[in-house]
């Protein structure tokens, strides 16, 4: 069994979820790469223990994670059965559907069917009695939306799901769903979404509406699938996600106008002593909107470098002023 560290909770930041009574820790270690049956058993395993050990109490998961699509559950639950099972009530644990899980008219989407089938795979894969948060993984356009909350609002009654959230929910999608779930008596906890300093949608009205209705968020893909490292500045190495073709990343994404932002942004990092993505994360974490952003990690080291954004969150005027000139291209 893995003894946490007892200091674990003396240096992360955690953030009111909205205007619930859950607080969420400023960084949250996401399961979406690196925890699937094709990759290291021990390595992900040791970034559990360390993130844990570090005050990171979320973990978020998805029911298509792997791959294959449920072994990042799978590994998940076994390392919490045989290792962690005794932190159980320390921990938010989240799952999701909406994306293609199984074959049929039934395997993916927001029908009532698939999504409380789907939970009820997640549990038996992870070994658990319920999960914390249980999202609508994206928005069906062809499923009535009522459909969808009521599925979320039935497995919170059924305490298979301590709370209900969306995700990549538009604004105006996002102000029906949460008017829904709070006429049922289930109030929508919390939206993910995509943001990042390349990936601004949510400024569109998202951010907004979420504070409107009281609900709070959790931001991925925060380094921009990597571009918001300095992993791209010399150009694209063989092992990155823009070099392979299947890659959510796609190589005509990084263009030259792209790398001078990178560098420009690089340099105004290494001035505040942080690495450009400590500075990415953190400039996310300056909107008290944003409740936590999630990570991903494939060592413990990069665990540990994407941590340490919390060390730097503060911003002065003219950093944000300078940010925003490299991002419009106006330097």
């Amino acid at each position: 069994m893995h003894k946490a560290s007892e200091d674990r909770y003396e240096n992360m930041p955690y953030r009111r979820c909205g205007r619930s009574g859950l607080l969420l820790p400023a960084i949250s270690l996401g399961l979406w790469h690196n925890f699937g049956h094709v990759d290291l058993y021990d390595n992900f395993k040791q970034i559990l223990f360390r993130a844990f050990d570090r005050g990171i109490t979320h973990f978020d998961l998805a029911n298509n994670y792997g791959p294959p699509p449920g072994s990042a559950e799978e590994n998940f639950g076994k390392i919490l059965r045989e290792h962690m099972n005794h932190y159980r009530d320390e921990m938010i644990i989240s799952t999701k559907a909406g994306y293609h899980m199984w074959p049929g008219p039934y395997g993916e989407w927001g029908s009532r069917k698939y999504l409380i089938a789907s939970l009820d795979q997640s549990l038996k894969r992870m070994g658990l009695d319920y999960v914390d948060i249980f999202y609508s993984h994206r928005p069906d356009p062809n499923t009535p939306l009522e459909e969808t909350m009521m599925a979320l609002d039935h497995v919170v009654r059924q305490g298979k799901a301590l709370y209900a959230g969306i995700s990549s929910y538009s604004p105006d999608q996002t102000r029906e769903a949460a008017r829904i779930l709070r006429e049922l008596g289930t109030p929508c906890l919390i939206h993910q979404p995509r943001y990042s300093m390349f990936d601004r949608w949510v400024e569109d009205g998202l951010l907004d509406q979420i504070e409107k209705d009281g609900i709070g968020s959790i931001v991925f893909s925060p380094l921009a699938q990597g571009l918001l490292t300095n992993k791209y500045i010399k150009g694209i190495p063989e092992n990155s996600r823009a070099a392979k073709s299947h890659g959510f990343l796609q190589k005509d994404q990084i263009t030259d106008k792209v790398i001078d932002k990178v560098k420009a942004l690089n340099q105004m990092a290494e001035k505040r002593g942080q690495s450009l993505a400590q500075m990415a994360i953190a400039w996310l974490l300056k909107d008290e909107r944003v409740t936590s952003v999630l990570i991903g990690a494939s060592s413990v080291a990069q665990l540990d470098q994407n941590i340490d954004s919390i060390n730097n969150l503060n911003f002065e005027i003219f950093e944000l002023e300078e940010i925003e000139k490299i991002l419009t291209n106006e330097v």
